[in-house]
């Protein structure tokens, strides 16, 4: 599903990633439990995702400070240890500011 963000500025979490196959339920729990968990975060705009190999999952925020508080969210800080011990074989995370942002959907909105 494409997020529905407001009109720019705004940031762009960027996090790719290649899996291990290490424990897939407890990833895809823990995957899911994070993106309920920033729903709930001040600042936190909406997130895409996908995965067919190499995983991207963008998350959009209303500024650095609210990603900041994202990154050292306790329950965050317990499951990026936990990618490091195993579920990943590399990541990288990127930040960008979105300046610009247009398209279309089906229902005809931007």
């Amino acid at each position: 599903m494409i997020a529905k963000t407001p009109e720019p500025p705004y940031y762009a979490v960027i996090f790719t990633s290649i899996r291990t196959e290490r424990d897939p339920e407890a990833y895809y729990a823990a995957s899911d439990r994070m993106v309920e968990l920033a729903q709930g975060q001040p600042g936190f705009l909406g997130v895409e995702s996908a995965r067919e190999g190499l995983g991207i999952t963008v998350s959009y925020w209303s500024s650095l400070e609210a990603i900041a508080a994202w990154k050292r969210h306790a329950d965050h800080v317990v499951i990026q240890a936990e990618g490091r011990r195993g579920w990943y074989a590399a990541f990288k995370t990127r930040i960008a500011k979105v300046e610009r942002a247009y398209g279309f959907d089906w229902s005809g909105e931007n």
